[in-house]
């Protein structure tokens, strides 16, 4: 037996989640952090990309948030996703970011950003230039590339997928060893500039080998665990961090191609990603808020009218659809959506994006709710996501409503 969908109105009233962009913990949405100083105080401004997906833009932003620097943000598209935006490049001619203004100073290429703040504001633990630094910054470079040319480059002669996989699992090990010089979690004694530079590729390392390759950076090796969960402790790189569905979608087009090995357990991986359960992926292991669900709602809430849109299927079958997966998720009756809304649904359920939209949590009680309401009508999926782009994801679709 199946219920009616809620109303918007009765959907609204399940929600009371609050969050202070400005002086709350670090969020995607924002366009000022204060940190509970004064505005007079922001020396800085970050442009940074519409999808908070940019990994040289996290960088500087987990740093920003680190030190408690108040800045703001101004938010640019990606090429992939959507025309840049004709004020960015007047500024920024080669399109690149992220940049920086200091004091009025146009700053790009993140290291050389990283270094001006620390110029200016002090390091975070150990500056860039720092002895220690410098070797383990040449270590995320060799890691870099060991996985750039297993995941992005197809095995040309017998054996190469095998040598390539073994060359990465190598300079793993030397991560591994690293990690286990110092007596705590973190690259040094403290979280420090060192566990800033490493984040954002080994979280898409993490994402993409499972996905693609079938292997679990997070799982297979036990420094790295460590150094994860010790990460996911900070609410500040809880705000930036993303889910595995979205980094092995918006991936291909960024890396120009990733390239599966289509062994069982990457199949069995990938499938996983893909349809769920998106619950007991090795994306993230810190305790789900309470108030998850409540943070999608309101998101949802938020841009109901623009997702609605946006959708590929008719507006009024669309809108019922989204409020019986709403009502599933909220209140746990089932309720059957339209015949023929289970492409739409899932259409939504694949282009959810973390950490623009909402939180990884908050993602995954959505993709959830909205792929067992689509299952109750069919097996019918959406418009395939591209991979030689990410314009289904253009952010002009929603430039009519504020951040």
């Amino acid at each position: 037996m199946t219920v009616a969908p809620l109303s918007w109105t009765e959907l609204e009233a399940l929600t009371d989640f609050q969050i202070d962009p400005v002086n709350g913990p670090t969020n995607a949405q924002a366009r000022l952090r204060l940190f509970g100083q004064p505005e007079s105080d922001v020396r800085v401004t970050l442009y940074r990309d519409n999808h908070a997906w940019c990994p040289y833009c996290q960088k500087v932003w987990l740093w920003l948030e680190e030190k408690q620097i108040p800045y703001r943000i101004e938010k640019v598209t990606m090429f992939c996703y959507g025309e840049k935006e004709s004020w960015y490049k007047r500024k920024v001619p080669s399109g690149m970011l992220p940049a920086i203004e200091l004091d009025g100073r146009l700053i790009t290429e993140s290291d050389d950003i990283l270094i001006a703040l620390e110029q200016v504001f002090g390091p975070l633990t150990q500056g860039m230039e720092d002895p220690l630094v410098i070797p383990l910054r040449r270590l995320e470079r060799l890691l870099f590339r060991a996985w750039c040319s297993w995941l992005c480059y197809p095995p040309m002669l017998p054996g190469q997928e095998h040598r390539n996989r073994d060359q990465f699992i190598n300079v793993v090990n030397q991560v591994e060893s690293a990690l286990a010089s110092t007596p705590g979690p973190y690259f040094l004694e403290e979280f420090g500039t060192v566990d800033v530079i490493f984040t954002p590729y080994v979280e898409r390392m993490n994402a993409s080998l499972y996905y693609y390759k079938g292997y679990s950076l997070r799982e297979d090796n036990p420094r790295l665990a460590a150094w994860f969960e010790a990460m996911e402790s900070r609410p500040t790189y809880r705000g930036t961090q993303s889910d595995f569905h979205t980094h092995v979608h918006d991936l291909p087009p960024q890396m120009g191609g990733c390239w599966e090995n289509d062994e069982p357990q990457m199949r069995l991986n990938k499938h996983r990603v893909d349809n769920g359960p998106w619950f007991g992926l090795p994306d993230v292991t810190y305790p789900e808020p309470e108030n998850a669900r409540q943070e999608t709602l309101y998101r949802v809430m938020r841009h109901r009218a623009n997702i609605i849109r946006v959708n590929p299927g008719d507006d009024q079958l669309v809108d019922q659809a989204l409020r019986c997966a709403l009502t599933l998720m909220m209140t746990g009756e089932v309720c059957t959506p339209p015949t023929g809304s289970d492409p739409a649904l899932r259409y939504l359920r694949d282009r959810i994006s973390v950490p623009r939209d909402m939180s990884i949590y908050a993602a995954k009680h959505l993709r959830e709710a909205l792929e067992k309401t689509a299952a109750l009508v069919g097996e019918g999926q959406g418009a395939p996501i591209p991979i030689r782009h990410r314009r289904d994801q253009d952010p002009a679709n929603f430039a009519s409503i504020p951040s």
